[in-house]
């Protein structure tokens, strides 16, 4: 049985509410409980393809795909019944980013990811940066519609309406007889990477969570678990500066953790400790759905941490999914049906454009894309195109490529935005791109029109090697006092992923062009078998 004390919008957490949190009892003996996990689903109810697309029906019939709501219902339902007939305790928890990334969130927004998430019956989960996509008002309409509490510490929402009095910021779950605590962050630069409005307002994780565990450890809750959508490398500064956090079970830079691959960024879990003397357990399930995690974690009667030991679990053809879910999903995807599947082209090989390339070298996914919106407006007079890597969501394979793979790379519905920026300004925006390659962000620039050189050596801020701008002659350096006209998408222009140069200081801005996955499709129409490459027109320094 599980009852659960919540906090609402206490993203500071006074001594008179840690006072009266006092609930005794100590434990008898060793307490086991299995954290089941997922995150940065990012809307792939339907299976998965190696490329992270939407899995064809004949491809999963071969077994070929991954994922998908059916599947996690099925395999939760099946290790949180032997978990429970065994006499063990069973969480099932969400690091974030449900939102984006399928047609599904396109045409449902939020309510076919609540729908699916109430069936399959998660306890709790934190509030991803995609969860802002869309404004505040559909991660509202959201909340109302999920069956369990969604939490957000390091976020002060008192003066968005839409918001104010449905966040909670932690909670006290009572699991087998024993109490856990279970506290919510999420990217500190949120405000950056997506779209709450001017009213939310995101704090310091470290200075959160420290007054939120000494709130806990003050009312004799010791078993902590933080739910943060912060990133595998903050996790672990996090698990290092704050003291009295057992477990984080992460999100944000779809991590792979294993202990016998040796492809994964760590091991599952990743221990850290901290100058107390305590250590943390840090969890993380890569994404879209292709693994869901299972961590058991042991504490003594002091409340303090013992053990914590697992895997992920690979959601493959080996898992067999719920029909009555698999039905559901398929009443909810006949909509869809007629725009994705529309071949628009075909390609004569695969594109690459995973998370792992496209946001710390040149890609061949940011070369198709890169190209598409500079040859929709060229003759606008516009020089040059920049596009963040994170925005590439897939690759694309070879053959007959559909709209809904399209918008399977491109789910977030941007606007081409055109605007003259000096050759200073592209510079800055430049040094803004290869600032944070180290931790993966999505800021990485995918360029056309230009031939960039930068070294990682170089502290950020002074990466840029070179910059050449294509002319009529050819490719010429760039003159810092030159207008240049610039083609990005809509939500970089207006200072997404740090590219606040393209708002303050862009001229005879207008953000209003075609959708970018429309230029897409166009250009890959167009092309008759387009060929993917990559050309050099990004190089890192010898």
């Amino acid at each position: 049985m599980k009852t659960a004390l919540i906090f609402r919008n206490a993203f500071i957490f006074p001594a008179t509410l840690a006072a009266g949190l006092i609930l005794g009892g100590a434990a008898r003996a060793d307490y086991a409980l299995t954290i089941l996990h997922t995150n940065d689903f990012h809307s792939r109810i339907e299976p998965i393809n190696k490329y992270d697309s939407t899995c064809g029906a004949e491809d999963d019939k071969a077994g070929k795909c991954f994922g998908g709501s059916a599947r996690f219902m099925a395999k939760i339902t099946e290790r949180r019944d032997a978990i429970r007939a065994a006499g063990g305790n069973v969480l099932l928890l969400d690091g974030g980013d449900q939102f984006q990334g399928s047609l599904f969130f396109t045409h449902y927004k939020g309510k076919a990811a609540a729908e699916l998430m109430n069936r399959i019956g998660y306890d709790a989960m934190v509030v991803g940066n995609h969860e802002f996509d869309d404004g505040p008002e559909v991660l509202s309409a959201f909340i109302e519609a999920i069956d369990f509490p969604i939490l957000l510490a390091n976020a002060d929402v008192s003066r968005e309406a839409s918001l104010k009095d449905k966040l909670r910021s932690a909670l006290v779950m009572e699991v087998g007889g024993e109490k856990i605590g279970l506290i919510g962050i999420t990217a500190e630069d949120t405000g950056e990477l997506s779209s709450p409005g001017d009213d939310v307002r995101f704090l310091d994780a470290v200075a959160t969570l420290k007054g939120a565990t000494q709130a806990f450890q003050a009312a004799g809750i010791t078993r902590i678990i933080v739910l943060s959508h912060s990133g595998y490398k903050h996790d672990k500064e996090i698990a290092a500066l704050v003291p009295g956090i057992d477990v984080i079970v992460g999100g944000h830079s779809h991590t792979y953790l294993s202990n016998s691959d040796d492809k994964a960024e760590g091991p599952y879990p990743t221990f850290v400790d901290n100058a107390e003397g305590g250590r943390t357990a840090i969890v993380q399930a890569a994404a879209y759905g292709k693994f869901l995690g299972e961590v058991n974690v042991v504490w003594n009667d002091a409340g303090d941490l013992v053990s914590a030991a697992g895997a992920p679990i690979l959601m493959d053809a080996s898992v067999i999914g719920d029909a009555e879910t698999g039905k559901r999903v398929a009443e909810l995807a006949a909509p869809l049906d007629e725009i994705r599947n529309e071949v628009i082209g075909r390609t004569t090989a695969a594109v690459e454009g995973s998370r792992e390339v496209c946001r710390k070298q040149e890609c061949e996914m940011g070369d198709l894309v890169a190209d598409a919106m500079l040859a929709r407006v060229k003759d606008q007079g516009i020089d040059i195109a920049i596009q963040n890597g994170g925005g590439l969501r897939a690759s694309i394979d070879a053959g007959d490529v559909t709209m809904g793979e399209v918008l399977t790379v491109l789910p977030f519905q941007n606007t081409l935005a055109t605007f003259r920026l000096k050759g200073s300004d592209v510079l800055a925006a430049l040094e803004n791109g290869f600032s944070q390659v180290e931790d993966g962000a999505g800021r990485f620039p995918q360029v056309a029109g230009m031939k960039v050189v930068w070294d990682a050596g170089k502290p950020a801020g002074k990466r840029v090697v070179s910059v050449e701008i294509m002319t009529d002659g050819g490719y010429a350096p760039i003159e810092p006092d030159r207008l240049y006209g610039v083609v990005s998408n809509n939500y970089m222009r207006g200072g997404g992923d740090g590219y606040a140069i393209f708002a303050t200081a862009g001229q005879d801005a207008y953000d209003f062009g075609p959708n970018l996955e429309d230029a897409v499709a166009d250009y890959i129409s167009k092309a008759d078998g387009y060929e993917p490459r990559t050309d050099g027109r990004i190089r890192q320094a010898n």
